[in-house]
C-alpha cells in the first residue's frame, strides 16, 4: 500500500513515498523535491553475527545519466565504478546513520540510494540523507534514527535552506548538516574566510530544518512502518573479568603514558600479552577473546577520558589547548615546481605542487554537467604512513580526506584570468597520528607558496576534540590518534587569518550546548592563528617567480578583429607560429591569446611575435628592431614580426657615415624611432634619434 508525507520548501514540496516501488528491499522510498529525485533502499542479510564489535553497513550512492537525460561519455555507455562525487555522498549518508545502528543487531546492512532523476536545479544528495534514513526508519532493521540533512548557504548576508546550484556558486559559505531531533552529529562544508559566528549562526538554522523533516519520517513511520527484528547481544560475559580489570587498569593508567605513538602502544600490548598469558586457557575459547580485548579498549577509554576530565593531562603530556611541535620546510625536491614537508608531531605530510596548462585540467562528466577544475588535490594515505603492511590504492578515506583539503584551499587559489595555469597539489602522508587532512592543507599551502602561486592567503587547519561528563567538558587542541577515537567529537577546521575556508565534524553525542560550540571555535581560531604563525617564519608570500622546470603561461589581449589576422588562412599563420617559437597557442572569443612554451623565452618570443602580427605601428614610438637587410643608402629594420621599415644612412649618425656596414651589421638588435609612416605606407625610422632619446630618459 503507498503512503506519502510531504513538506513544503519554498515554492517545492518535499516527497517521501513507499509502497510503490522497490517493495521486496526491508525499506524503500521514493523521495522527490522539484524535478530531483532519489530512490532509497535498505536490505539486511539473513543471517546475523554474535559479538560484532561493529555495524556492518555499506552505503552505495549511485548517479544514473538517464536521471539527467544525459548518455555516458567514452567508449562504454554504461555507468562503472563510482565516482568521486558519489564516494563523497556515500561517506554523508554513512557518517551521521552509522552510530545510530545497533552492532548487536549483527547483519550486513547496504543502503542503496540512487538519483534516477535530476532537474540540474536542486542537489540531490540532500534527498539521499533523508531517503536512506526513511527508508531504515520504516524498515524491520534497528535504527534510533531518523537522521536529517540540510545543506546552508550564505549569500548576500542571508542563510539559504537547500539553496540551488546557482545560489551555491554565489555563496560565502556552504555546508551541510545532518543531525537527529536530539542534536546535529555531521558538518561538512567550505567557505570564503567567513567568521565563527556565521558558521554557528548557520548550525542553528540547519537544526530547525532537520527536526522537521525528522518529525516527517516519524509520520511515515506511524503510518506504515514495520516491527522491528530482535537483536543478538552476547548472552556470555568474561569470566574472571574482575580479576583482570582490577590488575590490568593500574598497569595500563601507566602504559598508556609512555611517550612516543609506537613507545607507548608496544607498553599497552606488553601489559595486555602477559595479562593474557596468566588466563590463557579461558582465551582459548574465541568468544572470550573478543570480551577480553573489549574490556582492554573500554579501560583505556576510560582512563584517558578521566585524566583529561580530571587532571587536563592528555596521552603526550599536553595540556588541552597545547599544539605538537610543528617543523616547516620547503624546495625539499630538486625538479618538481613546488615542494614543502610539514611536519606536526608524528604526522607528516609531503605536499608537491605541479603546474600544468589548460589542457592539464580536471575534467567532471557529471548528471549536473561537464565542468572543468583547474585546481586538483590528492590526498594518499600509504600503510607506512602509520608502520603497517597494506595494499596501495586509492580508497573512500582518501577521497573524502583530500576533498576536505581542497575545499579549504581552493577558495584561497587565484582565478584562471589572475593566473592561467593548472596547479595539482599531491600530498604523500609519510606518517600519521592525528590530523593527517589538516597537514594536508598547512603542507598544501606552503608547496604552493613556494611554487610561485599568488595565493590570495596562506590556509592552515587544525584537528579538535571534546570529550564530557554530565556538565564536565574539556576541548583538545590538535588531537592524536586516540584521542579522536575516545572523544564524543571531533572537528577540522581550516581557515586564514581572516576566517574559515573548511569545516568538517562528527558529534557522537547527543546535545553539544551553543557555548560548548562557540568555545571549541573559539579555541580552533587560536590554534589555527599559532600554526600559521609557525607557516608564515618559512614562507608566507608567493615566491617571485615559478619554477624554471614549469611550463611558461604568458597571456596577450588583442582586438576582436584582429583575431581572423591572427589564425590566417586555415590557420596557416597560427601554426607558423606555434613551429617557430615551439609553443601552443590558444585563441578565446574575447580576443584572449593564451601562450603555452616549454621554457620562459619561447613563451615570451611567442608573445612578441603574437603582439607584432596585429598590432599597427605608432608613429614617435621606439621599437627594438632587428637589422635585416644592409643597403648603400640605409638598412631594412624588423621592429614587429613582418613589418619592416628603412633606416636612412643619414639616420644612423649625427656624424657623416661612409658606409651602413661601418656602423650596423645584419640580425643586430638595435633601437629605432618611427619617424613617419608615408603615402604609400612605407615605415621611415630613425637610429639616432632612437639612441638620443633613450640617453635623455636615462638621465632623468
Amino acid at each position: 500500500m503507498k503512503h506519502t508525507v510531504s513538506y513544503k520548501i519554498g515554492d517545492s514540496e518535499l516527497i517521501l513515498e513507499t509502497g510503490r516501488l522497490a517493495k521486496q528491499a526491508n525499506g524503500a522510498i521514493f523521495a522527490q523535491f522539484g524535478g530531483s529525485a532519489v530512490l532509497a533502499t535498505v536490505c539486511a542479510s539473513d543471517q546475523s553475527q554474535e559479538g560484532l564489535d561493529y555495524v556492518p553497513l555499506t552505503v552505495d550512492y549511485n548517479e544514473k545519466y538517464y536521471a539527467a537525460g544525459k548518455i555516458p561519455g567514452g567508449f562504454i555507455k554504461r555507468e562503472g565504478r563510482p565516482k568521486d562525487k558519489e564516494i563523497l555522498v556515500s561517506r554523508l549518508i554513512d557518517r551521521p546513520m552509522r552510530p545510530l545502528f545497533e552492532k548487536d543487531f549483527g547483519r550486513d546492512i547496504q543502503i542503496i540510494p540512487t538519483c534516477v532523476s535530476s532537474d540540474m536545479i536542486n542537489p540531490p544528495d540532500i534527498l539521499a540523507v533523508i531517503a536512506s534514513s526513511a527508508a531504515v526508519v520504516i524498515s524491520d532493521i534497528p535504527f534510533n534514527g531518523p537522521v536529517a540533512a540540510a545543506r546552508i548557504a550564505y549569500v548576500n548576508g542571508e542563510y539559504v535552506i537547500n539553496p540551488t546550484f546557482k545560489q551555491i556558486d554565489r555563496a560565502e559559505m556552504e555546508i551541510v548538516v545532518a543531525g537527529t531531533k536530539e542534536g546535529i552529529t555531521m558538518v561538512e562544508g567550505g567557505a570564503h574566510e567567513v567568521s565563527e559566528e556565521v558558521m554557528l549562526t548557520a548550525l542553528e538554522k540547519a537544526h530547525e530544518f532537520i527536526k522537521i523533516i525528522c518529525d516527517l519520517q516519524e509520520q511515515l513511520r506511524n503510518a506504515c512502518g514495520k516491527e522491528k527484528l530482535p537483536l543478538v547481544p552476547l548472552s556470555v560475559e568474561l569470566e574472571n573479568k574482575q580479576a583482570i580489570h582490577d590488575e590490568a587498569y593500574p598497569r595500563l593508567s601507566e602504559a598508556l603514558y609512555v611517550k612516543g605513538k609506537f613507545e607507548r602502544r608496544a607498553a599497552c600490548d606488553a601489559v595486555k600479552a602477559d595479562i593474557a598469558e596468566k588466563y590463557a586457557e579461558q582465551l582459548e575459547d574465541e568468544v572470550q577473546t573478543k570480551l577480553f580485548n573489549a574490556l582492554f579498549d573500554d579501560m583505556e577509554y576510560h582512563i584517558l577520558r578521566e585524566n583529561i576530565l580530571d587532571k587536563g593531562l592528555r596521552v603526550d603530556g599536553r595540556n588541552t589547548e597545547e599544539i605538537r611541535p610543528i617543523t616547516c620546510e620547503i624546495g625539499v625536491l630538486p625538479r618538481p615546481h613546488g615542494s614543502a614537508v610539514f611536519t606536526r608531531g608524528e604526522t607528516q605530510s609531503l605536499a608537491v605542487v605541479t603546474l600544468g596548462t589548460v589542457f592539464d585540467e580536471q575534467v567532471y562528466d557529471d548528471i549536473e554537467g561537464d565542468r572543468r577544475e583547474n585546481f586538483i588535490l590528492h590526498y594518499n594515505f600509504p600503510p607506512f604512513s602509520v608502520g603497517e603492511v597494506g595494499r596501495m590504492g586509492t580508497g573512500r578515506r582518501e577521497i573524502g580526506h583530500g576533498y576536505l583539503a581542497h575545499r579549504s584551499l581552493s577558495p584561497m587559489i587565484p582565478s584562471r584570468e589572475k593566473f592561467p595555469y593548472t596547479v595539482r597539489v599531491v600530498s604523500e602522508i609519510l606518517e600519521s597520528n592525528g590530523s593527517s587532512s589538516m597537514a594536508t592543507v598547512c603542507g598544501g599551502t606552503l608547496s604552493l607558496l613556494h611554487a610561485g602561486v599568488p595565493m590570495k592567503s596562506p590556509v592552515a587547519g587544525i584537528a579538535m576534540g571534546l570529550i564530557t561528563d554530565g556538565d564536565r567538558y574539556a576541548i583538545l587542541s590538535d588531537i592524536l590518534g586516540e584521542e579522536d577515537h575516545l572523544g564524543d567529537m571531533d572537528f577540522k577546521v581550516a581557515g586564514t587569518e581572516n576566517g574559515i575556508t573548511g569545516f568538517q565534524m562528527d558529534i557522537k553525542i547527543a546535545g553539544v550546548s551553543s557555548e560548548i560550540m562557540k568555545n571549541a571555535l573559539a579555541q580552533a581560531k587560536r590554534g589555527r592563528m599559532h600554526i600559521l604563525g609557525i607557516m608564515n617564519q618559512t614562507i608566507s608570500k608567493p615566491n617571485a617567480d615559478i619554477s624554471k622546470y614549469a611550463p611558461r603561461i604568458e597571456c596577450v589581449k588583442i582586438a576582436v578583429d584582429k583575431i581572423g589576422a591572427l589564425i590566417g588562412p586555415g590557420g596557416k599563420n597560427i601554426k607558423a607560429l606555434s613551429e617557430q617559437y615551439q609553443v601552443t597557442i590558444n585563441t578565446d572569443n574575447d580576443g584572449t591569446v593564451t601562450i603555452y612554451g616549454k621554457d620562459s623565452q619561447s613563451a615570451l618570443d611567442a608573445k612578441a611575435a603574437v603582439i607584432g602580427v596585429v598590432e599597427e605601428p605608432e608613429v614617435g614610438r621606439i621599437y627594438q628592431g632587428t637589422v635585416k637587410k644592409i643597403m648603400e643608402f640605409g638598412a631594412f629594420v624588423e621592429i614587429l614580426p613582418g613589418k619592416e621599415g628603412l633606416c636612412h644612412i643619414s639616420k644612423l649618425s649625427r656624424e657623416r657615415v661612409g658606409k651602413v656596414g661601418d656602423v650596423l651589421k645584419e640580425e643586430q638588435r638595435i633601437p629605432v624611432k618611427l619617424l613617419e609612416i608615408d603615402k604609400m605606407n612605407r615605415l621611415n625610422l630613425s637610429y639616432i634619434d632612437a639612441l638620443e632619446e633613450l640617453e635623455k630618459k636615462a638621465e632623468k
